[in-house]
């Protein structure tokens, strides 16, 4: 199987807006006390949920992750959600060793599930890079957003990205090579793993 190399990373960079500056970052306390005199800034603090005191904050004291990646669906239109429990120990080595099986033609999305925890993120993104026999055939990039840190009331989030189509014929089917990047917009990488996906004329 192939491995997660170097040149997958520097694929796997997303597309800057021109003209778009990073904003400084701050505390989540910072942010709870800056002027709420600027409509636009009074309703991203809201939407962030830091219009009011915040507790209950759930974030692990000896994790130093800020972006916690529990879980990886697969979300298959007339047929059962394949679910990847992220969160267990080990699981990245069993996605490398343990392929997905998708039928040609399947419609499905994917959806993560995910716990911000000790500051707020902002401008998070999902790459993926897809390759066959060491050749690109897709890229995507999927904006995910900003988050405050999750909650005991809110204790995770969870994004659907647009439907996609498994490739169909006999010379589509085989093994395809994924690797997916959570990256922020200060390009902190807060995980980055590579699976496969087996393409197969039914689902065995």
């Amino acid at each position: 199987m192939e491995q997660k190399t170097a040149a997958d990373d520097e694929e796997l960079v997303h597309d800057a807006v021109v003209g778009y500056k990073v904003g400084e970052k701050k505390t989540v306390e910072q942010y709870v006390k800056l002027d709420d005199d600027d409509p636009s800034l009074r309703k991203w603090k809201e939407s962030l949920g830091l219009n009011g005191a915040l507790s209950g904050s759930i974030g692990e004291p000896g994790d130093n992750r800020k972006v916690v990646i529990l879980r990886m669906e697969l979300e298959i239109q007339g047929h059962d959600t394949i679910v990847v429990d992220l969160g267990k120990p080990n699981a990245i080595e069993e996605l490398k060793s343990r392929p997905i099986v998708l039928k040609e033609g399947s419609h499905y999305k994917v959806r993560i599930r995910f716990r911000v925890q000790h500051e707020i993120i902002t401008g998070l993104r999902y790459l993926q890079l897809v390759k066959r026999k060491g050749l690109r055939v897709d890229k995507s990039d999927e904006v995910c957003g900003s988050y405050s840190p999750n909650t005991l009331e809110k204790p995770y989030y969870e994004k659907t990205f647009i439907a996609e189509e498994a490739p169909s014929g006999l010379i589509a089917r085989g093994s395809y090579n994924i690797t997916s990047k959570f990256v922020d917009d200060d390009n902190t990488t807060h995980l980055m793993f590579t699976w496969t996906l087996d393409i197969k004329k039914d689902w065995h």
